[in-house]
């Protein structure tokens, strides 16, 4: 079951993840080019989270990943394939996140909600 899906800015990456908190990366032509898994807030945690949103920078060299666990996290993911992921920002909130949007003109803000309704 997908649970988040978006598609890159320069529409060369499409990024889906299902309830098993794997993202699969797929090119424009649909065709699956990567994978990785997405990791709980806390080091030592439990992954029972499921990710309620995603958005891709304007650059479409990171993707920003909104959790029920109460964290965004930042993925850089570079522009070519097999470049290294690595998480490089981190939003840590008090109630679980819902929503996330990557405005395309404002390259370093990531806008999310919470179940608080902020």
């Amino acid at each position: 079951k997908v649970t988040a899906i978006t598609w890159s800015p320069n529409s060369r990456r499409m990024a889906a993840v299902t309830t098993d908190r794997v993202v699969q990366l797929f090119d424009e032509n649909g065709e699956r080019k990567d994978k990785f898994s997405t990791k709980p807030a806390q080091p030592d945690g439990v992954k029972n989270f499921v990710v309620r949103g995603m958005a891709f920078s304007p650059d479409s060299a990171k993707l920003a990943i909104a959790q029920s666990d109460n964290i965004v996290f930042v993925y850089k993911l570079g522009l070519e394939w097999g470049d290294k992921k690595s998480i490089c920002n981190k939003f840590l909130q008090s109630k679980p996140v819902t929503a996330l949007t990557w405005p395309q003109r404002r390259h370093n803000e990531v806008v999310f909600a919470t179940t608080e309704g902020k």
